[in-house]
């Protein structure tokens, strides 16, 4: 990072669990720094002192970001560069730091990225659905009905949907999605991405609800749940055909097949159509 005479604000990425993801630039940034505000300064302070970080700190969160933030915007006026980072990942994303970086860039404050982990973002790359459209709609509300609610209005996006969720909600949140969106709905759960019990499972919610409710292992960590869009026209059309066909198949074939060879001819995703079938059997 060259000398800079003017104030900054740095919105500086921290790894989401592996130390190994902190980007030589944003340790930089770090030790030049004036001011480094945290999420929790007591959790931001294991990872400066793993790297060597001694700059100072201040505690900027959801609390406080309001009051503080003046009083950031001025030091930076006068000239101080100051760091932005959260527990973990890109700030502001289900982060604090909005208001601060609102509050710099109406003061004519320069504020830099500096690129690093984001969870949403790393679970999408590996999730396998569709990623030229999708929404982030961050945590979830803690109660069913209003989270329900909230699924409600996301059920026809066409976008593939990402959810942060917590472990003690975990479960409930997935039979939620699997009532509004249905059964058959395409999801992936990753967990614990980037640390040492990272999992990825993907399958229709049905299947995904009773492999983490059955498994207490699938419920402790940090969560990025991902659903499908809604199928548009063409690709309810596809669903359906792939459907008439795949009854016709199974009279004579066991599920999996004819769900494997129903998607081999209609083009229908084969994991919707087995868990569309399993769905009506139940029914």
């Amino acid at each position: 990072m060259a000398p800079d005479t003017t104030g900054r604000l740095w919105v500086v990425a921290t790894p989401i669990g592996n130390l190994d993801d902190f980007s030589p630039r944003a340790q930089q940034v770090l030790r030049q720094a004036d001011l480094i505000a945290c999420e929790d300064t007591r959790h931001s302070a294991s990872l400066l002192k793993h790297f060597g970080i001694a700059a100072r700190t201040l505690a900027l969160h959801e609390h406080n970001e309001r009051q503080v933030s003046g009083e950031l915007v001025r030091r930076m006026a006068e000239g101080a560069q100051i760091a932005l980072i959260c527990d973990a990942g890109t700030p502001l994303i289900s982060d604090p730091g909005f208001r601060i970086v609102h509050a710099a860039r109406q003061a004519g404050i320069v504020v830099s990225p500096i690129a690093g982990p984001c969870a949403a973002i790393a679970a999408l790359s590996v999730a396998g659905l569709p990623c030229d459209r999708f929404v982030f709609e961050g945590f979830l509300p803690a109660k069913s009905a209003a989270r329900r609610a909230r699924l409600q209005q996301l059920d026809r996006d066409p976008r593939t949907l990402i959810f942060y969720e917590s472990s003690h909600r975990i479960v409930e949140s997935l039979s939620d999605m699997e009532q509004v969106f249905g059964a058959a709905r395409l999801a992936v759960l990753a967990r614990e991405l980037t640390k040492l019990f990272e999992t990825v499972l993907d399958g229709p919610l049905q299947e995904l609800v009773q492999r983490v409710s059955t498994d207490t292992d699938q419920q402790r960590g940090e969560f990025v749940v991902l659903v499908a869009g809604a199928a548009e026209e063409g690709d309810a059309a596809r669903l359906a055909e792939g459907m008439r066909v795949f009854e016709l198949l199974r009279r004579e074939l066991p599920p999996s097949r004819a769900a494997k060879l129903a998607a081999e001819i209609t083009g229908a995703p084969r994991k919707a159509l087995y868990a569309q079938g399993n769905a009506s059997d139940a029914s």
